[in-house]
């Protein structure tokens, strides 16, 4: 979502006001409070310190973080917090309300986006550099901080977690094809003429939607040009002709019965792979996904399907390079305008560096990015096996950092370019020169 100007903000107030009073009301607000004692707060004030924090996530993540908060608090008795939360659907809007009238929580988990699209002046964000003293970053990387940092060089926000993705194997379908799972491009493309020869023109090895070929065409490109599509200053680095080539790639996993095509999974009538039919019965044999979501559709295809993880391929261009992108999946950021953000800062640093929150959390948030986190889980097993060798697996084989840029909406999301193109080009109501040229254009838009 771009920045939403101030009128648009004020316009959309009366609407919003059902989606955050009634998350307030119901799901979301909730005073989690500590024993009141008299304290100081940053202003010199004595009393108890009131700080406020929000989150969207689903019913696991909630419970998991109220209760942390609660741990906190037990800890800082001087401290008070407020929690909002909710699901995801309309949260983004009134959180940027929130943004452009300067009342946003005093810690909130945001997009990676949202520092481009809500900090463009480096104002909204607090600079984490400044409470450093609380907050203990030398448990991340310096390159992911550094992919965290606003217009300004200011620290926006701390990484809670990265992740990419990867091919999931449905072994029980190439199982009944006698064949492995593939380890190589040119093993899918085998696979896709085995499975048509041995089990019908309903079986694919692989099932891909609109976002996923955006993905997987752009693994391609960058293993064949060996430089990111958005370079970290947010330029697009590929030429019209090259996305022609992108475009043409993914089309002949369709030619090869590799992939079906998306009128083919239009028809099912599924929102997702997870709840597809022909995904849950081995039809489609395979899909590429986050490292993170390896439980989902585990548990999706039940205990008569066996699920594994797959490999990063070598062979998309010269067998040097997977081309594979990481992107951080969230962050916590501090308002610049908080009263508190001392406070806000600890208990940013309780949630991501301190034993208590660490386990208290787990991995609801996704596989820490937090060094003496992730030690923790690992070595408490409190990480799923599979979801774990997954994210290994992508952080080896991943040499390219996502840029906000290639999610920004007018690309991702069902009214997306992403979904114009791929479906169109699928359908045939585009050419590949066609598709390349529409998609030229929209990351030129979006470009720096």
């Amino acid at each position: 979502m771009k920045k939403l100007s101030l009128a648009m903000a004020v316009l959309l107030a009366g609407s919003l006001t059902a989606c955050t009073g009634n998350a307030g009301k119901d799901v979301s607000k909730e005073a989690q409070t500590g024993e009141s004692t008299t304290a100081k707060s940053e202003d010199g004030s004595s009393g108890p310190v009131t700080i406020t924090f929000n989150w969207w996530g689903g019913d696991s993540r909630h419970e998991a973080t109220k209760k942390a908060v609660d741990a906190f608090m037990a800890k800082n008795p001087d401290i008070k917090v407020e929690v909002n939360f909710g699901a995801w659907t309309d949260w983004e809007p009134a959180r940027a309300l929130e943004f452009q009238s300067g009342t946003a929580a005093d810690l909130s988990q945001i997009n990676m986006d949202w520092i481009g699209n809500y900090d463009a002046n480096g104002d909204t964000f607090l600079d984490l550099n400044t409470v450093s003293d609380v907050i203990d970053l030398t448990q991340y990387d310096s390159a992911l901080l550094d992919r965290s940092k606003d217009s300004k060089g200011g620290l926006a926000g701390i990484p809670i977690a990265e992740t990419g993705r990867i091919f999931y194997w449905d072994k029980t379908t190439f199982d009944e094809a006698g064949i492995d799972t593939p380890k190589s491009l040119a093993e899918l493309r085998a696979a896709g003429a085995t499975f048509k020869e041995k089990l019908g023109d309903d079986y694919y090895p692989l099932a891909m939607g609109q976002y996923d070929r955006a993905i997987f065409m752009t693994y391609y490109l960058q293993a064949k040009y060996k430089e990111a599509i958005f370079s970290d200053e947010g330029k697009f680095n590929f030429t019209e002709d090259q996305i022609k080539d992108g475009i043409e790639f993914i089309q002949s996993l369709e030619a090869d019965h590799v992939i079906p095509s998306i009128k083919t999974i239009d028809g099912d009538g599924a929102a997702s792979f997870d709840v597809n039919e022909k995904f849950i019965s081995g039809k489609y044999a395979g899909i590429l996904e986050w490292d993170s979501s390896a439980s989902k559709f585990k548990k999706a295809l039940g205990d008569a399907r066996e699920l594994v993880v797959g490999e990063e391929f070598k062979d998309l261009a010269d067998g040097s390079n997977t081309g594979v992108f990481t992107k951080i999946s969230m962050l916590y950021a501090i308002s610049a305008k908080s009263q508190h953000p001392k406070e806000a800062a600890k208990l940013l640093n309780f949630l991501v560096n301190d034993p208590e929150g660490i386990e208290i959390i787990g991995t609801e948030r996704g596989i820490p990015a937090s060094k003496v986190a992730l030690e923790q889980l690992t070595k408490a097993d409190k990480i799923n096996p599979m979801t774990g060798e997954a994210h290994k697996k992508v952080l080896e084989a991943s040499k390219f950092s996502m840029s906000p840029k290639f999610d920004d909406s007018s690309l991702k999301g069902s009214s997306g370019l992403y979904a114009e193109v791929f479906g169109g080009v699928s359908y045939g109501d585009y050419s590949a020169e066609d598709g390349a040229k529409m998609l030229f254009e929209g990351f030129g838009k979006v470009s720096n």
